[in-house]
Parts: C-alpha cells; structure tokens; sequence
C-alpha cells in the first residue's frame, strides 16, 4: 500500500481553493464592471485625432544611358521591388476607325514575347512567385513588376522582354479579340456599363476619344491585325517615350546597372504628338433615359465635364467632393441610402485627367423610386453650392487628411502614387505637403469650386431602367427634355462571334 503524502495533498488543494476564488472574484468584475463604467455619450461624434503630416523618403530622379527617365524611391523595410514601365501613349493614340488599338496592343504583350508562349511566360512568372501585369489607360501604357528582391533580377528580364519584345502572335490576337466580342455582347445585360458608355457618349461625343469605350466596338475589334498592332508598337514605344518607376528594397547604385542591361538599348525616336480639343460644356439639363426592359432597377448618372488633373482647384474639390459624394457620411449616400432607403450607395466623382475629365453622380436606385432619388440627388446637387458649415467642412478636411497615409502603404501603392506625380509632374514635396493644402482648404475655396463645376441646370442625366414603369414619374417632374435611346443605339447591334 503507498504511503499518503499529506503535505502534497494539502498544497494541491490549496491551490484549487486559490483558483476558485480567483475565478469568482473574475466572474463579480465582469458583472459590475458595465455599472462601474462610465457611461459613454453616444450623442455626438467623438472627436477625431489631428492628422499627422506624412513623411516619405527621398524621392530619386536620373535618367540611363540612353535617356529612359527613372524614378526611384528606396523602401528597405521589407524585401520586395515594385516595378512599373509607362509609355506615355495610350487610348487617345488610338488611329482613325481602329479604336480599341491601344488596349489590344497593351493585352497582346505578355501573350508571347521573345520567341516564348504566353504558356512559358506564365509557367516563368509563376515559377519565380512574382506578378507582371500590362494595362492601358487614356494617355498611357504600361507594365507592372511585383517581385521579391532575390528574384527580381530575373523578373526583370522577362518584363523586359514583355515590354520590347512582344511577338503579337497570330492565334493569340484572335484569341483575345474573340473574349473582347465576348465582352462587348456581356455588355447589353449590364445596365451600368451601358449608363458609363452612354453618359461619356452624351459628355464628349463620339468624335472625341474619352467619348468612346476604350475597347473598341465591334467594327475595328474585328479590324485589328498582327500589322496593326507591329506599328503601334513601333510607333509609340520609344525609350524617350517613357520612364520607369522602382520602389523597395533597393539601391540607385544596385538598381542602375540592373536597368542598363535591359534597357539600356531601348531606342529613342520621333513620336507623334496627339493634342486634344476640349469637348463642348453641357449647356442644358436633359434627360437620356435609356430603356431596358424589365430591369428592377435604375441606374442613374448625371453629370458634365469637370476640370484637368493639373488645376489650382484640385484641393479645394476634393474637400468639396468629399462632403457631396466621395465619403460614405457624404451627403448624397447619406440622403438616398441612410435616410430614404432607395439604394445600397450613392457617390460622386470628378475623374481628373490631362484634358477635363467628367464630373459624375451615380447610383442605382430601387425602380419604383426613380422619380423620388431624381429629386434627393437634385436637393443636394443645389445644396452643395450654398455655404458649407464649419463642422462639416472640418470633418471633411479630416476625413481627407487621416486617411492619406493609407495609400502609401505597400510598395505597389506608393509606386502608382509616384506615377501621378510623375504623370502630371507634380513637385517633388507633393505627397508630404499633401496634408497641410487639404486642410488649409477654407469655406470660400469648397463655395468657389462647387459654384463653378457644379451647375445642377446644365447636367446630363442618364438613366437605365424599365422606360414603362420609370418615364412617367420623370417627366411629371418637369426637369428637362427627355430624350429615348434604345442599348443598341448606345451600344451597337450585339456583336456575332
């Protein structure tokens, strides 16, 4: 028989009596700690901490052996490169009948470079754990370069090889021609895409390039040739066409010699000059109410042209903006989601370019209340040029201020931030002197510019929905003409396979 150990026994009891009482006296605060709290004052905003100016590193500029610009911003906190290649040529360069040139040549160059499959490419790409991306924009093409610093020597050069050594193979261009057919039908069930298509339609005209979708239609879709895109390419993609962005974990005296072998032999040569002629001021308020019949709901735009990228007004806006419809406390969300209910969001925006861009208010709203959103989105549209109050505007600068920062958070954020600076050739302070103009913004700047681009009489207004249930309830508002379009008359008849 083992003999009893009456001092352990009486210890370990000791300790599960301690463990009790420490798990009653636990169980006692977590009931009376609520009436001991405070009681929290739910009837106002708690106050918002002041913004803190945003600090970056030095921003580095030089240029290579052959003049190719660089830009370079070292980031040694984490061990990745971000790389992005713009050629300053895109949408807007696209020739005459052959629209949609632009954005099949950007598509088109990582489908095959330098004698390898666009299999081999991505089984490359993928092997190294990196991302390379092509796009195009209105005035620009481009490539982007995710990589880890130990890979990003051989990353490189399959960039490279993407960006000047594309082979715009035959069976590869008909293969993505067919998904932009595919598209383009995809496009006549889709009731916002066909309200953006129309609503820059009405804005610019055909005529103008930011007045037609950037893909194309069908007619020069189907017109593309391998030759076609040979001569964009040709044409545009010249070192003094272009320049490179490089942000991470990486040395000016590291990353140089890395560029010269790639692209220290990009040739410079004469490139065509496209210049654009404003498009013409909404000068009425009208309505373009496109039908789609049995849509449950309406999607409605409206809008005119609104100012370019470089403009002394740009804070001042986006403060403006900001209140009007570019929070999710705006006032437009605020009216039609919060207060009425008509719709799950509602917002604005001015997209800013090198030319005016459109100024929008958007948002698809339940169909039986088309007519009543028309209303709210007109009230705040005249609201915001009346006087701001303090507050608001204050909250606005804040809203604006606090969370600049965020864009800066990872390599690829900062490196797109850089190329707006670089696009539109910002100053070399503009991001740490961001926070200091937005909250110097005062009332008279928001008054100004919502007086001078918002004109509640002299908007387009789009609207896409069901034309037997929603034109009744619109013209009995009497707000202005009512024109009739039918999708294909905005779109085209659906494009054959």
């Amino acid at each position: 028989m083992r003999a009893i150990n009456y001092k352990a026994l009486k210890t370990r009891y000791k300790i599960q009596e301690i463990s009790i009482k420490s798990f009653i006296l636990m169980i006692i605060m977590l009931i009376t700690a609520p009436a001991l709290a405070q009681k929290a004052d739910r009837s106002k905003v708690p106050p918002l901490g002041k913004p803190k100016k945003l600090s970056l590193p030095a921003i580095q500029s030089f240029e290579l052996s052959n003049g190719l610009n660089v830009v370079l911003m070292e980031k040694h906190s984490v061990p990745l490169v971000h790389m992005n290649v713009i050629v300053k040529s895109g949408v807007v360069n696209d020739p005459e009948g052959k629209s949609g040139l632009a954005s099949m040549t950007a598509d088109l160059l990582d489908e095959g470079a330098a004698g390898k499959s666009s299999l081999e490419l991505a089984d490359q790409i993928n092997y190294l754990g990196v991302r390379i991306s092509t796009f195009s924009r209105w005035h620009k093409i481009g490539l982007n370069l995710h990589s880890p610093l130990s890979k990003f020597d051989e990353a490189l050069k399959i960039a490279a090889d993407i960006l000047l050594h594309p082979d715009f193979l035959q069976k590869e261009l008909d293969r993505i021609r067919k998904e932009k057919l595919t598209s383009l039908l995809q496009w006549h069930d889709q009731a916002n895409t066909i309200a953006s298509v129309t609503f820059q339609k009405i804005l610019f005209g055909e005529n103008h390039p930011y007045g037609r979708p950037a893909m194309g239609n069908e007619a020069s879709i189907k017109s593309f040739s391998v030759d076609d895109l040979k001569s964009f390419h040709r044409k545009y993609f010249k070192a003094n066409n272009a320049y490179v962005i490089v942000v991470g974990n990486i040395t000016k005296a590291q990353l140089v010699p890395k560029l010269e072998s790639v692209f220290g032999k990009w040739e410079r040569g004469d490139v065509p000059v496209v210049k654009l002629k404003d498009a013409e001021q909404v000068k009425k308020r009208v309505i373009y109410l496109v039908d789609k019949p049995g849509s449950a709901q309406s999607v409605i735009s409206i809008g005119r042209i609104g100012t370019k990228r470089v403009t002394d007004d740009y804070f001042p806006i986006t403060v403006m903006n900001t209140i009007l419809g570019g929070s999710f406390t705006s006032r437009l969300n605020n009216n039609l989601r919060e207060q009425h209910g008509y719709t799950y969001g509602a917002g604005s925006s001015f997209d800013m370019r090198h030319y005016p861009g459109p100024f929008v208010a958007r948002s698809s709203v339940q169909t039986e209340v088309t007519d009543k959103a028309l209303v709210e989105f007109f009230k705040e549209l005249n609201g915001i040029t009346k006087p701001v109050p303090e507050e608001e505007l204050t909250r606005a600068k804040n809203y604006v201020a606090l969370g600049y920062p965020d864009n800066f958070q990872t390599v690829a954020e900062i490196a797109a931030n850089i190329e707006e600076m670089a696009d539109y050739n910002l100053p070399g302070d503009y991001f740490n002197n961001y926070i200091d103009n937005v909250l110097n913004v005062n009332a008279g700047d928001v008054s100004k510019v919502s007086k001078r681009y918002i004109v509640p009489d002299k908007m387009a207004v789009i609207v896409v929905g069901d034309r037997s249930k929603i034109e009744e309830g619109i013209r009995k508002l009497n707000i202005g003409e009512i024109k009739h379009y039918k999708i294909e008359e905005v779109l085209g008849k659906k494009p054959q396979l």
